[in-house]
């Protein structure tokens, strides 16, 4: 079987990829050939990412563009942004150049199905799918549907979702609620003794403090970044942190950064995340889709800061769903930039508190899917025609 898979922008889009590709593996016992295509600022992260396939995956990278939608900037603004105006209008042609590349790559590797993960260069990908009559299979996470998302939906042959359909407006007679396809490594819980080789492996002198695991995704969030540097003196009284800044941001951070032992700045991190999560206390993180999906199967309790600018507000709307739940604290970001002493209250409160750390921990773990990336394996194998459709068992229905 031959699946040409795609996703970029981010690691949220990338890494259930990884995960579906091992299980697709898996239940076609080695007959599987896969590709995958990725926009070309992500394509670095994403190669690094492809490499903890269980295959070999050729990677590619095409030019891809996206519509921006700023949420929460006022209308006024908005009409008045000419640099975005620009910027959108050259996406525009990034998008038929990238159309082409597609097609040029489809033809050649001649794919079974085609699955799409998310992002904006899934669009010429799923189109020139569409063009050349190849089965499609779409997945969306997050609680709001993506513009790609609803673009590909029209003509895909399946339509998975992270989240239950109750929240899209997808046809239900080609739609499944599936979850979040996440590594199984992120599942498994570390001794004591294991954490305390993780810590050591990062080089924190104190491998028995507790340790706060900071990420806002691949590329960085600056917004983020900037706070948890100026909250890093009073959480480093308490414990160590590991903090991921992103390759973009990275060099600016080395910058702000006094120099301490206890704190540990990392660019990057392809395959080693679910280590970092069993080893972590406490988590800070954005609230992408993926990167909830991956604390909810790590149990661990976590403070989440949404981009609060994202088209459609689907952060917010993320961690909304976290918080009714009782399942995370949420901190305002824009408060953060003036009150970092906010983040520095609420971690130190989740390292002291243990009872309120445990019951975050607890129902957080409660919103984890662990059969997400065997339930998707099966539909893109169903997609590809490989299975009759009632080999597809009715509970995935559910």
């Amino acid at each position: 079987m031959r699946v040409l898979a795609a996703g970029g922008g981010s690691g949220g889009h990338v890494t259930p990829v990884v995960a579906v590709i091992n299980e697709l593996n898996q239940q076609t016992k080695g007959d599987l050939e896969v590709a995958f295509i990725c926009d070309r600022g992500y394509w670095p992260q994403a190669f690094k990412m492809m490499r903890s396939a269980s295959l070999p995956v050729k990677v590619h990278k095409i030019f891809a563009g996206k519509i921006r939608r700023y949420h929460k900037l006022p209308l006024n603004k908005r009409l008045l942004d000419f640099s975005s105006f620009w910027l959108n209008l050259r996406d525009l042609v990034f998008v038929g150049v990238g159309l082409v590349q597609s097609l040029v790559i489809i033809s050649r590797f001649k794919p079974d199905v085609i699955f799409t993960k998310g992002g904006f260069v899934c669009l010429p990908v799923g189109l020139a799918g569409k063009l050349l009559g190849c089965p499609l299979v779409i997945h969306d996470s997050d609680f709001h549907a993506g513009l790609t998302n609803r673009i590909l939906s029209r003509w895909a042959s399946l339509i998975l979702t992270g989240a239950p359909l109750d929240n899209y407006n997808y046809p239900k007679e080609r739609s499944y609620y599936v979850g979040i396809p996440v590594d199984p490594t992120f599942f498994r819980r570390l001794s004591a003794e294991q954490k305390r080789r993780v810590k050591a492996g990062l080089g924190l002198p104190d491998i028995d403090r507790p340790m706060v695991l900071v990420t806002g995704g691949g590329l960085g969030a600056k917004r983020l970044n900037r706070a948890v540097a100026a909250a890093a003196g009073d959480i480093l009284k308490l414990a160590s942190i590991v903090h991921i800044s992103g390759s973009g941001d990275y060099d600016e951070m080395c910058k702000l950064l006094p120099g301490h032992a206890g704190y540990c700045l990392l660019s990057f991190v392809a395959s080693d995340m679910a280590k970092l999560e069993g080893a972590a206390d406490v988590m800070v993180t954005r609230a992408g889709a993926t990167a909830l999906a991956e604390a909810a199967a790590s149990a661990k309790p976590v403070i989440i800061v949404p981009n609060a600018m994202l088209s459609g507000g689907h952060q917010l709307k993320n961690a909304a769903v976290f918080s009714r739940a009782e399942a995370a604290v949420v901190l305002d970001e824009t408060e953060l930039i003036n009150h970092p002493e906010r983040l520095a209250n609420s971690v130190i409160d989740l390292i002291k508190n243990a009872k309120k750390a445990a019951r975050l921990s607890r129902n957080i773990s409660g919103l984890a899917r662990p059969d997400a990336a065997a339930r998707t394996a099966e539909w893109i194998i169903q997609a590809a025609g490989l299975k009759r459709q009632e080999a597809v068992s009715e509970r995935w229905r559910n």
